[in-house]
C-alpha cells in the first residue's frame, strides 16, 4: 500500500499539520489528517469505475480547528452529549464545559477534534496519537489514544481506536466522517439501513430520557432500506428536536468487542455503497440537518444542510448519567478498545 506524507500547514502553536494519502492498486484512495485524526477525502469509484471524493471537507486546514459539523475528526474524550456537564465517578463529581445548549457536546470546545494529534506511517497504514492530560476538558485521568487508519485493496477502511489511562475515567470515541455517495448535492435520496431494531428517545437537547423504543411503525425505521427523506420531515419528536435525523440507534445483538454490521448506505444514481461495521453498541445518524454557514469546502464548494450523512459509531449518550447503559468507564490497566469498519462498493 502506498501511503504519501506531504506538510498542509501549520498550526497557530507552529505545530506541523500533514495530509497523508494511501492509495491502493485500483487507484482507490484515502486521505488523512493529524487535525483531530481525521478523514479528508475518500475516492472511490461508482459502477462506471470513475473515482470520486465522498466525503465533505474543507480546502484549508485552518477550517477543521473549531469547525461546527466536527467534519471527518474524531471527537473525544467524549463522543457526542453529556448532560449538563455533570460527570461523576466514584462519588466525586467532575464539571465539564458547556458547549452546546445546556450540554457537553465532543468533550468540550477543546476537544481532541481541535487538536494537532502526533502522527506516522507505519507498515502501511497510518497512526494518530493524542495524549490527553488529567483535568483536559475537565476529565480525570491521564489518557493516551492511538487512531489507527489502514485502507485496503478492497477499498475497506478500517480505524482502531485505542486508549489507556492512569486514572479512572470515561472516553468515548467515534469519527465524525460525513458521507455523500454522489460525490455533491443532496443525500435525502441516498438509501439507508441500520441493523437496529431500536432507538433511543431524547428531551429536546438530545439528551436520551430513559430506556430504548422500537422504530417499528415510526419515521424513525430502517431496519429495511429507505431514502433518508422518506420521512425527514415527519411530526415526530426526535425529528423536530433536530431539524431531522440526529439520533442514537441501538445496534442489534452487539456483542462486546466483536464486529458486526452497523449500517448500509447507498445511492442508485452511482451505484456506490457503504457498509459500516462495528464493534460499537450504538450508532448516531446525522443527517447534516445545520451544514449551512459551515466553512468552505474542497474545490471552494459550499455546503448545505443534507448535504451528507454523519454514521458515528459509539458509546450511547449520556452513558455517564445512565448507569443501564453499556458503561463508559476506562480504568488503569484496562484498554479501551474499538474497531469500526467503512467498506465500499458498488452495485
Amino acid at each position: 500500500m502506498k501511503v504519501n506524507r506531504k506538510l498542509w500547514g501549520r498550526a497557530a502553536d507552529g505545530k506541523p499539520i500533514f495530509k497523508y494519502t494511501i492509495t491502493n492498486q485500483s487507484g482507490a484512495s484515502v486521505v488523512l489528517c493529524n487535525i483531530g485524526a481525521g478523514i479528508v477525502s475518500i475516492n472511490v469509484p461508482d459502477r462506471n469505475g470513475d473515482l470520486a471524493d465522498v466525503v465533505i471537507g474543507y480546502s484549508k486546514p485552518e477550517s477543521y480547528f473549531g469547525d461546527g459539523p466536527c467534519a471527518g475528526k474524531c471527537p473525544g474524550r467524549y463522543a457526542n452529549r453529556i448532560a449538563k456537564g455533570h460527570l461523576e465517578l466514584d462519588g466525586r463529581v467532575y464539571e465539564l464545559p458547556i458547549n452546546n445548549g445546556p450540554n457537553h457536546l465532543h468533550g468540550g470546545p477543546d476537544g481532541f477534534q481541535n487538536k494537532v494529534w502526533d502522527s506516522r506511517k507505519n507498515h502501511g497504514a497510518v497512526e494518530f496519537k493524542y495524549f490527553s492530560q488529567d483535568g483536559e476538558m475537565g476529565y480525570p485521568g491521564n489518557v493516551k489514544v492511538i487512531a489507527k487508519y489502514e485502507w485496503t485493496e478492497d477499498n475497506q477502511l478500517r480505524l482502531t481506536l485505542t486508549a489507556r489511562t492512569d486514572k479512572k475515567t470515561v472516553v468515548n470515541l467515534t469519527n465524525h466522517t460525513y458521507f455523500n455517495l454522489n460525490g455533491g448535492g443532496s443525500v435525502l435520496r441516498h438509501y439507508l439501513t441500520l441493523n437496529a431494531s431500536e432507538y433511543l428517545p431524547t428531551d429536546s437537547t438530545l439528551i436520551p430520557v430513559g430506556d430504548s423504543e422500537p422504530v417499528a411503525k415510526t419515521p424513525m425505521d430502517f431496519l429495511n432500506p429507505k431514502t433518508l427523506g422518506r420521512d425527514i420531515r415527519k411530526d415526530f419528536p426526535a425529528l423536530n428536536y433536530g431539524k431531522g435525523y440526529d439520533a442514537c440507534y441501538v445496534i442489534d445483538g452487539h456483542v462486546k468487542g466483536q464486529l458486526q454490521q452497523a449500517a448500509r448506505l447507498y445511492s442508485g444514481k452511482t451505484g456506490r455503497e457503504l457498509n459500516v461495521l462495528t464493534t460499537q453498541p450504538g450508532i448516531q445518524v446525522y443527517t447534516g440537518n445545520w451544514l449551512e454557514g459551515c466553512p468552505k469546502g474542497k474545490h471552494g464548494r459550499i455546503y448545505h444542510d443534507y448535504d451528507a450523512v454523519a454514521l458515528e459509531c459509539q458509546r450511547f449518550p449520556d452513558t455517564p448519567n445512565k448507569p443501564e447503559y453499556p458503561t463508559a468507564v476506562l480504568e488503569p490497566g484496562k484498554v479501551y478498545k474499538e474497531v469500526i469498519i467503512f467498506a465500499f462498493s458498488v452495485k
